[in-house]
């Protein structure tokens, strides 16, 4: 019988939608999100910045002690457009080494509602694998 290689998820990288969206499911949602990684000791890596639904993510799991490292793109830096990164930043010049880069240090991928943006990044991760 062939062995079958199994490797443990420490860093998860999440995308979702900058908007958090008319429903407050959705914002109930990305604190359970963070609650669960935070209890269950994984770090996060994600889009950068701590506003709406990301930010709901990144400062749940950050209250946990868990590492969270935000991958933004030079220019969304400009006047502050995602609000302060909450934990580690690396700024990056374009998306696709901002994507490149989040593939590089995470183990697994969850998206949260979002636009044809998350779906983009979600499925660019899908067919990287």
């Amino acid at each position: 019988m062939k062995s079958v290689s199994v490797r443990k998820i420490k860093t998860i990288c999440f995308f979702c939608g900058a908007n958090s969206g008319k429903d407050v499911a959705f914002v109930i949602a990305a604190f359970d999100l963070g609650e669960v990684l935070g209890r269950r000791k994984f770090d996060l890596v994600y889009g950068g910045g701590r506003l709406r639904l990301m930010g709901c993510v990144s400062t749940t799991v950050a209250r946990h002690k868990r590492q969270v490292l935000g991958i933004i793109p030079s220019a969304f830096t400009v006047n502050k457009f995602v609000g302060e990164t909450c934990g580690k930043e690396i700024k990056v010049a374009t998306m696709h080494e901002r994507l490149l880069t989040m593939m590089e240090l995470s183990n697994a991928f969850i998206a949260l509602p979002g636009d044809f943006g998350t779906l983009e990044e979600l499925f660019q991760m899908i067919s990287w694998a």
